[in-house]
Order: C-alpha cells, then structure tokens, then sequence
C-alpha cells in the first residue's frame, strides 16, 4: 500500500516493478518548533504510514514527505498563488538547495525508515522565464514550487545525490529499505 497520493511517487515504484495500491493519508503537516528538516519529513512518512495501518492494519505500508530546503527553511507548495511562485524560483535562482524525503516502509510489525538527501543547483535564472514557468502552473502542487521532471530541468545546473528523490521517492534507497524489511528478495551475484 502506498500512503501517497502523488503521481510522482507512484509513477516511481512502478519503475522498479513493486506492486501497490493507493491510499491517501490526510495529516497535519504543521512543523514542529525546533524541528529539522529532517526530523520534519521523517515524522511525516511515519505519520502517513501509521494513519494508514489504521485502515490496513494487515497490508504493508509505504508512505513518503518530500521536503525543498534553503537556508534552512522549509518551501512548501506555492499553491495557486503566482506570486508565491515566483517567489519561491527567485530564491532558488542561482543557488545550491536540498531536497530531503523521508520515507517509512510499516512490514510485518515492523517500522523501516530511512531519509534521503540530494543537493540541487539552480543556474540563475532570467525574470522572463520565472514568469513563463509559474504562469504555466506547473509547479504549483511542488515543494519549493517546482517540478524537476518536467521544464524545471533546465534550471538544473548540478545534482549531488538522488535524482529520483527530487522528483519524490528515492528508488535506490527505497528499493534497499523494501529488500532489507524483507518485502523485496535481495538481488543475487552470479
């Protein structure tokens, strides 16, 4: 079960053949005063996944929150708003960001979690085209505003770390989480 209504994510896990159904898990993603980023998306994917287990007490559970850090401040979704948009680019623009996902795998009774890291830089980035990419509303449903899989990729100048974890799930990662909990059969040497 996948606790995830993202299609980013599912489009991912089906990349690496897991088998999974869909489940929306409604929670509140207040940030905690003094919580890291990390502690911050970590609690989220343990939160998706236990709300989940609730309804599906027998299933196992994968849940993921993706978090756009700069300057140590979470951006989240600009939403509607293309001022929010564009103010979220222009901070960007120019500059060496992170995306951090936490992600939880609930097993047999068992919590698995792990948090991924990868840092992203942006090239600076013209008004012009801030003004083009909001206006074309994709990333308006996105942390910190903007989708890496789509035209936002040519505002990439370097990526250290997981390309898949900007997008939403880390598949290197996740796919050792699910082997390691067992849910997966580990890969053989020949």
């Amino acid at each position: 079960m996948l606790a995830s209504a993202s299609p980013r994510r599912s489009e991912l896990l089906k990349v690496i053949g897991v088998a999974f159904r869909v489940f929306r898990s409604e929670v509140d993603e207040s940030r905690r005063s003094s919580e890291s980023p990390r502690a911050y998306v970590r609690r989220l994917a343990e939160t998706k996944a236990q709300v989940a287990a609730i309804r599906f007490p027998t299933r196992s559970i994968l849940a993921a929150d993706t978090a756009v850090v700069i300057d140590r401040k979470i951006l989240h979704k600009p939403g509607e708003s293309l001022t929010n948009g564009k103010a979220l680019l222009n901070r960007l623009s120019g500059r060496t960001h992170e995306v951090i996902t936490g992600v939880c795998f609930l097993h047999h009774g068992q919590k698995h979690t792990m948090v991924a890291r990868t840092r992203v830089t942006f090239r600076k980035l013209a008004r012009g085209e801030v003004d083009a990419y909001v206006r074309g509303r994709e990333g308006i449903d996105k942390a910190g505003g903007y989708a890496i899989q789509g035209r936002a990729g040519a505002f990439v100048e370097r990526i250290m770390g997981s390309p898949s974890n900007v997008v939403g799930l880390p598949l290197s990662q996740t796919l050792t989480l699910l082997t390691e909990a067992g849910y997966l059969d580990a890969p053989r040497s020949p």
